[in-house]
């Protein structure tokens, strides 16, 4: 019976997890900075080519989501 709690518990985590990004795609546009073009993100451009490097976004989406382990985490004990 305390496995179903558990279960339920971790559903429960990964569903607002679902709608806050859900929520993110659907507001990201009007939000004041664009995810993968935030200030930091190294842009190189030449005349035939480009390189894009989004350092900052991959920095910014690893601490969401070792946030959002730690608390599936904190959840599950």
């Amino acid at each position: 019976m305390d496995s179903l709690r558990e279960l339920g518990k971790l559903l429960l985590v990964v569903g607002i997890v679902i709608a806050g990004a859900g929520a993110l795609l659907m507001f990201g546009v009007k939000m004041p900075f664009r995810l993968g073009r935030l200030p930091g993100d190294i842009v190189v451009q030449g005349r035939n080519s480009s390189f894009y490097f989004p350092i900052v976004t991959c920095i910014v989406l690893s601490l969401v989501l070792t946030l959002i382990v730690w608390v599936v985490d904190s959840f599950r004990r």
